[in-house]
């Protein structure tokens, strides 16, 4: 349960706590407003007695102003078989307009409530009433409510996970200048030692073999410090890529572990980065290596798709858990005894917003391994 609970879903909850305190406390109101236009026509029907029954002046004068002070609450005068006699308060221009509006508003008072039956001069009649329009607004007040206090959440949360991702971009920017500079130095003083050391009778296959991971390490530093700018893309063919790096992460791989290429065409020019590309595929291979526990094999996969091209690194390890399969991008996670959970992160980010690509899970199944997608869109 506590994955779930973030300061999103506390913010969730208060603002339906808000919601169910507002919807209670209006339907409160309204309750007591229909009452007390219940109250009102009740006395209108008995001002209509009075005018139907007695003689007195000073009576009927106080029963007309009660019957004329309703000016709210819209009446549908019928006799006792709901023969229309009289209407008030209802829209006059709907009247016109339509024949049939009175009836069809005489319908919705009957399932609104139950009619005040009264005798006026010995004849049965029925009052029918609806809602006022304050009434109508009152009740409709907390779905207004609602609605704007989801559109507030709304924009809250995407504010701040705009704000957020934005700050985390400007971190990783930050921390891969950093790295790439710390690297300089030493990297700098290593290949002035290597140099030295070739012009020395010293063990040429060794010196050749330090020259590599030297070339190695400056690509490290290479890419961090493109990782922390806007890289440039260049047109470049997919194919010998993916092929040197299938064979450079075959070397370094168990015995046990088979990895190839496989393509639909010998030529794919897509626009790129290299090295950063280099690094994203790395990445996924070495996750597809980490998951086969010493065997099995790993498939990477080019379609050249026109307007599209789509590589896919798929292995035949243990698969992904469908709980983390939504936060396996996230900044910091990882299942591994060892690292930071940044891989994923930075191939994703590399992926999407230097290349303008999508990279995601395409399918994982526990125990049958699971397939990572890079699609390019020219």
């Amino acid at each position: 349960m506590r994955q779930y609970l973030n300061w999103k879903t506390y913010l969730i909850i208060v603002a339906m706590c808000i919601v169910g305190a507002s919807l209670y406390y209006t339907n409160q109101l309204a309750a007591k407003l229909a009452f007390e236009e219940r109250k009102n026509v009740e006395q209108l029907v008995e001002a209509l007695k009075i005018q139907g029954s007695s003689e007195d002046l000073q009576a009927l004068q106080l029963a007309t102003a009660v019957i004329e002070q309703n000016k709210t609450i819209p009446l549908i005068l019928t006799n006792d078989k709901d023969i229309i006699v009289d209407s008030k308060n209802l829209d006059t221009l709907s009247e016109k307009k339509d024949t049939n509006y009175v009836r069809n508003r005489l319908a919705e008072f009957k399932d609104l409530h139950k009619p005040i039956e009264f005798s006026y001069t010995g004849v049965k009649q029925k009052v029918y009433y609806g809602q006022s329009y304050l009434l109508i607004q009152l009740r409709y007040y907390p779905y207004v409510q609602l609605t704007i206090i989801i559109l507030f959440l709304l924009i809250v949360l995407f504010a701040l996970t705009t704000a957020n991702r934005s700050l985390q971009n400007q971190v990783w920017a930050g921390l891969s200048k950093e790295t790439a500079h710390q690297l300089g130095t030493p990297l700098s003083s290593i290949e002035a030692w290597l140099e030295i050391l070739k012009d020395s009778d010293i063990n040429a296959e060794a010196v050749a073999e330090m020259q590599k991971d030297l070339d190695r390490l400056k690509l490290v530093a290479d890419r961090f410090s493109k990782v922390g700018s806007a890289p440039q893309l260049d047109e470049q063919d997919l194919v010998p890529r993916m092929q040197n790096m299938v064979e450079y992460m075959q070397k370094r791989s168990p015995n046990k572990v088979n990895i190839s290429l496989k393509t639909t065409t010998d030529e794919i020019p897509v626009n790129i980065s290299g090295p950063l590309f280099d690094w994203v595929v790395e990445n996924l291979v070495r996750n597809a290596l980490d998951a086969l526990n010493g065997q099995g094999s790993i498939t990477v996969s080019l379609q050249d798709n026109g307007q599209q091209v789509i590589v896919d690194v798929t292995d035949t390890g243990k698969g992904i858990p469908k709980q983390n399969l939504k936060k396996i991008f996230a900044p910091g996670f990882t299942t591994k005894k060892r690292g930071w959970g940044l891989g994923l992160t930075l191939s994703k980010r590399i992926i999407e917003q230097f290349h303008h690509g999508s990279l995601f899970v395409k399918h994982s199944e526990l125990g049958k391994g699971t397939t990572f997608r890079i699609i390019l869109r020219r």
